[in-house]
């Protein structure tokens, strides 16, 4: 199984393939929305920034209990499953963003793709953090599917760039999209 090194690389290659993908993009392509209700390029990276940045703080405030010694009791009906197994199972196809991840501040795609990128320094400084600690051990519950391990945590965010990847290139193929 992968060590918190190798998830949280994993992560950041994702998260740099995404943001090398925006950059090509003017401030007009980014603002598009393809219809009402739907993001747009910004509110989507925001999003992710927003989403990332409350799961990094879902997993340093569990690591914390840990070594605390309050060590999770509930159910764990998610263990030993791998993240795309457990989204497949607990997720609808268009899920709503909780409060703390919806986009809501605004701002330039520029912005974004900076303070989305300056992410990765803090999940390196968790991933030292987590070193000797046994990732299954590390738990706390996920907004939509439950209790998560550090494992699945931490997969869980390369998953989730990569979902909205693919939402930003369906954005840029839309017929209406600005060229």
């Amino acid at each position: 199984m992968d060590n918190a090194a190798t998830l949280i690389a994993s992560v950041g290659k994702t998260r740099t393939a995404l943001l090398d993908s925006l950059a090509d993009l003017s401030e007009t392509q980014a603002a598009f929305k393809p219809g009402d209700g739907q993001w747009s390029i910004n509110e989507v990276v925001e999003h992710l920034y927003l989403a990332e940045l409350s799961g990094v703080t879902k997993i340093w405030a569990a690591l914390d209990a840990l070594k605390a010694g309050r060590v999770w009791s509930d159910a764990l009906p998610n263990q030993g499953r791998s993240i795309d197994a457990v989204v497949a199972s607990t997720w609808k196809p268009a899920e709503i963003a909780p409060p703390i991840a919806t986009p809501h501040i605004g701002g330039p795609l520029s912005f974004w793709i900076s303070a989305t990128r300056s992410l990765q320094a803090i999940l390196e400084d968790l991933g030292a953090r987590l070193e000797g600690v046994t990732l299954e051990d590390v738990v706390f519950p996920h907004y939509l599917s439950g209790p998560l391990d550090g494992r699945q945590r931490l997969d869980f965010l390369r998953f989730h760039i990569e979902r909205h990847r693919g939402q930003i290139e369906r954005i840029r193929a839309d017929a209406s999209f600005p060229r």
